[in-house]
């Protein structure tokens, strides 16, 4: 395993504890973090830099003849 892995192993093991340790069984924190992996996924694969993408969703234009 090399080192990335080896840290991305860790905090997932921290993540699934946090969950255990309020009750929460390990398979269904597991599975929850599957499905999340696979939205992440799905996600960056309609918009893989969405750092890109504009904060404010551009307005229409109110150039028609009618809008002053």
């Amino acid at each position: 395993m090399n080192e990335m892995a080896g840290k991305l192993r860790l905090k997932l093991e921290q993540l699934v504890d946090e969950f255990v340790v309020t009750g929460v069984e390990a398979p269904e924190v597991l599975s929850m973090v599957e499905a999340e992996i696979a939205n992440m996924k799905a996600h960056y694969d309609r918009d893989p830099d969405p750092a890109d993408d504009p904060d404010v969703p551009e307005e229409p234009s109110n150039d028609w003849p009618a809008a002053s």
